[in-house]
């Protein structure tokens, strides 16, 4: 994609390594969850770090993360929060603890679990989660070798908890960039949700489109006013006839913006007759025409706008026309722009807007 990877645990190690261990705040980001979602599960679950250190922060070794990470992955699936800790709990290697007396946190799970035995002898057996429920919980949503701001990010979206989401997209845009939050981040977690909706008989369209929304809410946050145009110096972008995805749009129209350079968004389904008067009216440098579907890819479309001239009288130009999306896979139209991602996109209409 022409984007530069980062390492994306270094600054969290540094910070781990500097104070022993990770912040409420920055446990909160690698999970996904609400700062106060964390201390309220430490307060009534005793899930919190097994060590104390000075000062009024807490730090958060890897093994209190890792029982974080549990709850997270059993509350996904639906299970209520005092169970899921009861099952962490249990989970949990009892430990040795030193003489004299036992940390805060670590009595508070000793109690706990206790407090749980105590009730499922009196009430008889509970049910422990099927394998089947286990397996769905440890994995969540299959993201393979990823950034850790995509399993945050697929955690909060499968929660419905849009605070969160919203923080953790902010967080990835601004640390990142937009182009490798985009390209590394977000896309790669936009595509495992929409395969847990193929796959789950459509049981995640509400996560799918509720990710989608706050994707688009944090570009349009993000994004610096709109620079001055002029003739010969804006890119149009708009979906082909009977297309509506505009999410891939709108985040290069956010990277266009974020580098000064004019953009006119006409959005979903834009009409031939509308595309055309467009335009005309704006006199582009370029025009970006995105097809989800080689259904709605329009070769005769996209070469009657690469046709079309505005300018005075022996002056007249053409706008540049990209096909974008893969719709236009195996539809390439010859002499046009085939960019395969957001950055080289970003690269092509900036070489044509600067001629």
């Amino acid at each position: 994609m022409g984007v530069h990877e980062r390492d994306s645990q270094g600054p969290r190690r540094a910070s781990a390594s500097a104070g022993g261990g990770l912040t409420t705040g920055e446990v909160a980001r690698r999970l996904g969850v609400a700062p106060t979602t964390v201390r309220t599960w430490d307060r009534r679950y005793g899930l919190g770090p097994d060590a104390h250190t000075g000062g009024r922060h807490r730090r958060w070794a890897p093994a209190d993360v890792a029982r974080l990470e549990r709850m997270c992955a059993l509350t996904a699936t639906g299970i209520p929060p005092a169970e899921a800790a009861r099952t962490v709990l249990g989970e949990a290697t009892p430990q040795a603890a030193p003489a004299g007396r036992t940390p805060g946190p670590a009595r508070a799970r000793e109690e706990a679990t206790a407090e749980a035995a105590a009730g499922r002898r009196a009430a008889g057996p509970s049910p422990r989660p099927s394998a089947r429920a286990r397996s769905r919980a440890g994995s969540g949503l299959r993201l393979g070798d990823v950034r850790q701001e995509c399993k945050g990010i697929a955690r909060a979206a499968l929660r419905l908890d849009a605070a969160a989401l919203d923080e953790l997209l902010e967080t990835a845009i601004d640390e990142h960039g937009l182009v490798a939050a985009w390209t590394e981040v977000i896309m790669p977690t936009l595509q495992a949700v929409g395969r847990k909706w193929e796959g789950s008989g459509e049981k995640y369209v509400e996560v799918e489109h509720f990710l989608s929304w706050h994707v688009s809410g944090a570009l349009r946050r993000g994004a610096p006013p709109a620079a001055a145009d002029g003739p010969g110096t804006t890119t149009v972008l708009a979906c082909v006839p009977g297309e509506n995805h505009t999410l891939p749009l709108e985040v290069l129209a956010a990277a266009l913006a974020e580098r000064g350079l004019p953009v006119r968004m006409f959005g979903g389904a834009l009409p031939v007759e509308s595309l055309v008067t467009a335009v005309r009216r704006t006199g582009p440098a370029a025009v970006g025409l995105w097809a989800q579907s080689r259904t709605t890819a329009s070769r005769p479309l996209a070469q009657h706008v690469a046709a079309m001239e505005w300018g005075v009288r022996g002056a007249r130009r053409k706008p540049v026309v990209l096909t974008i999306g893969p719709g236009w896979t195996g539809r390439t139209v010859t002499g046009l722009p085939r960019p395969t991602g957001l950055a080289e996109a970003v690269a092509v209409l900036e070489s044509v807007v600067s001629r």
